[in-house]
């Protein structure tokens, strides 16, 4: 049950590390964001590998590690978190969490066929379920109309860019655990956490050297440099980092550390259900009992996925 139990800590704090950072990326953009929280991510775990094994920077870790890791990094955090955070911008964050409940299915086709993990034959129900689930959260029936026809409320766009985030985080973690695993098999630290911490800082620094070149390719440096200077985004952009990429995807590799991977991402993709509330009771925003009972039924499909 350790995993278990961590993994849903993870699901809390991602819950509000997208709160945090749907309010930044609003105000900075996806590419100046995801800049900032990684070097954020970088030192915190940095400071924190310091103390727990005297080196700043992951040591030991061998050429599979890296490069397993790099992988994740650029799949998740490149990849798949440029695409997140860009559609927090065009779709609320609760809707980008719900439809990011489609990494788990993701991480399970992916970890069957690297990693051998096995698949409930009732897979594709719960995929479904999940889909049903997202559907009734977005789409809408049009008024007047007497062919029952439905439209989507939110911008295509966000929700194909929330899709692909989706697809890079699932792909990502099961890379991450194919990188921890080859990480064990050259170097076993005293402390439990080390490898996860240092397999975190591997994919975070491989994260802000391809944002870096992004951003310079782009010619962004002194949209990024005048990003720096707006002191509400950059408070939104630390505590989220605290939250997601230092303690939240940390902890989610300790999770998957520990359990397996298709059922650790179960349980940390309930944010889109643990969401609501502080979105209800802090930022008094409407919440339907539609969008209550997508979410429920999407977490419930992904659960389904993995019986």
């Amino acid at each position: 049950m350790k995993g278990e139990t961590i993994a849903i800590g993870v699901a809390v704090l991602w819950t509000l590390s997208a709160l945090f950072f749907e309010h930044a990326g609003k105000r900075l953009g996806s590419l100046n964001l995801n800049l900032i929280r990684l070097v954020c991510a970088f030192l915190m775990i940095g400071i924190t590998l310091l103390i727990l094994n005297g080196n700043f920077i992951p040591v030991h870790a061998d050429r599979a590690t890296w490069w397993w890791m790099s992988l994740s990094g650029l799949v998740g955090f490149v990849l798949g978190d440029y695409f997140l955070f860009a559609s927090y911008t065009m779709i609320l964050a609760r809707f980008s969490q719900l439809i990011m409940t489609l990494a788990p299915p993701f991480a399970a086709v992916f970890g069957f066929f690297l990693l051998g993990e096995k698949m409930s034959w009732i897979a594709l129900a719960g995929m479904c379920l999940t889909l049903t689930g997202i559907s009734i959260s977005i789409l809408k029936k049009q008024n007047g109309t007497s062919n029952h026809r439905v439209r989507m409320e939110l911008p295509v766009k966000g929700v194909v860019f929330a899709l692909l985030g989706a697809l890079g985080q699932g792909v990502g973690i099961v890379l991450s655990k194919q990188g921890m695993i080859a990480y064990e098999k050259v170097y076993s630290p005293e402390n439990a956490l080390y490898i996860p911490l240092a397999a975190t800082q591997i994919r975070t620094i491989i994260g802000i050297v391809s944002f870096a070149l992004i951003i310079l390719f782009k010619g962004g440096y002194g949209d990024f440099l005048r990003a720096l200077k707006d002191k509400k985004a950059l408070r939104s952009s630390i505590t989220g980092s605290v939250f997601g990429p230092y303690l939240g995807v940390t902890f989610s590799l300790m999770a998957v550390q520990h359990a397996n991977t298709a059922v650790a991402s179960t349980i940390m993709a309930t944010v889109p259900i643990l969401i609501l509330l502080p979105e209800y009771l802090f930022l008094k925003r409407k919440i339907t009992w539609q969008q209550v009972v997508g979410a429920v039924l999407s977490v419930g499909g992904v659960t389904l996925f993995f019986i």
